[in-house]
């Protein structure tokens, strides 16, 4: 049951968290395009199109760490500094999605944004993708694990 747990949870943040950060990361230089071009509608539909991207798979990404708790409660590792750790930063990744990256989205996809919400929005997503990224390497190294990894 262990090994199912861990193969849903990897495909659960490989399908999820994949793609809203890469949707997340490609909607500020998309939306200074649609600010530059406010008449160009296939701009536009591409920031809109990035934005809901991002709403589905913040959505959809709540099944990772909820397989994440499964799988390590059954590898016993549920008090590990490591999963804390992880744990931690999953939430402070999800904070920074609902509360930062996708209200400042909200404003450029209505075309009322400037260009310099888009400097900001892209800094805030760049901080979202680095937790990300410390939550992933967390989980392949797992300091003190007798894995052997």
């Amino acid at each position: 049951m262990t090994k199912f747990l861990l193969a849903v949870h990897v495909l659960a943040a490989i399908v999820a968290v994949g793609p809203v950060t890469v949707a997340a990361s490609m909607f500020p230089p998309a939306a200074r395009r649609a600010l530059a071009s406010p008449d160009d509608s296939r701009a536009t539909e591409t920031v809109r199109l990035l934005h809901r991207i991002c709403r589905v798979y913040a959505g959809v990404g709540i099944a990772v760490p909820v397989f994440g708790l499964f799988t390590a409660a059954a590898m016993g590792v549920m008090g590990d500094a490591w999963l804390i750790a992880s744990i931690a930063l999953t939430l402070l990744a999800a904070i920074v999605l609902v509360v930062l990256v996708l209200p400042g989205q909200e404003p450029l996809v209505e075309g009322a944004g400037s260009r310099e919400a888009t400097v900001r929005l892209a800094m805030v997503t760049g901080v979202f993708n680095l937790l990300w990224a410390t939550v992933t390497v967390l989980m392949i190294v797992r300091p003190g694990s007798t894995t052997g990894a």
